[in-house]
């Protein structure tokens, strides 16, 4: 028996629907599926609906309804919505792997019990998708770390941690877009722009998108760069 899925009111102008309590591609398609059925059929009020990894942040005008009437509108969605095909589109992601682009990448390996090339190989190989944005601009956190690769974030954090680096921690991987601390394991760095500078679509991702990580070496790095 499980309590999900269920609708717990915020504020007051969002109802927080929750689907999971853990990163789980079954639980997030329960997400999308919603979110989804909401675009193609809004709930009266409306403004805004949020994915994350377990949930689906649902915010309304409160002069329009109220939690009652949106968790109703949502459950009755949900009874009814079917899986939509996904319209998604793959992205290829650049990585070097090299030294000092990748600080962490001989611990990660360490702890894992991999050598260093089969920790790239490992995280070369990770079924990733785009979850959703959070934390800072950009950062589309993407599930599908390996599960030799999954080691908890570091006891502190690192400051001055440059953009385009590919960090990990536990089943989640992103790419950072600003210049900021992070407890995260550093593998790599990209040369990939995440912030696209268009201010109709800013960021390269939609939430969905498959991601595959390419190799490239120092050389292709730095022309990129």
């Amino acid at each position: 028996m499980t309590d999900f899925p269920r609708f717990v009111a915020v504020s007051d102008r969002a109802v927080l629907a929750e689907f999971g309590d853990q990163i789980d591609t079954d639980i997030y398609a329960d997400v999308l599926r919603l979110d989804r059925a909401l675009a193609a059929q809004p709930v009266a009020g409306l403004i805004e609906a949020v994915p994350a990894y377990a949930n689906l942040l649902v915010v309304f005008d409160p002069l329009e309804t109220d939690h009652d009437e949106v968790s109703a509108g949502l459950r009755a969605l949900l009874d009814g919505a079917q899986d939509a095909p996904e319209q998604t589109t793959a992205r290829r992601v650049a990585v070097c792997y090299d030294g000092d682009l990748a600080p962490d990448l001989e611990e990660v390996a360490r702890q894992s019990g991999l050598s260093v090339e089969e920790a790239i190989n490992a995280h070369l190989s990770g079924d990733y998708s785009v979850f959703l944005y959070g934390f800072a601009p950009g950062y589309a956190y993407m599930a599908g770390v390996p599960e030799a690769l999954q080691l908890p974030r570091k006891p502190a954090a690192v400051r001055g941690v440059p953009a385009g680096s590919v960090i990990i921690a536990g089943p989640q991987c992103l790419i950072t877009t600003l210049t900021m601390p992070t407890g995260w394991w550093i593998i790599g760095r990209s040369p990939t722009p995440v912030l696209t500078g268009d201010a109709d679509r800013p960021f390269l991702f939609d939430v969905g998108d498959p991601v595959t990580f390419e190799r490239i070496d120092r050389a292709a790095f730095e022309a990129a760069t």
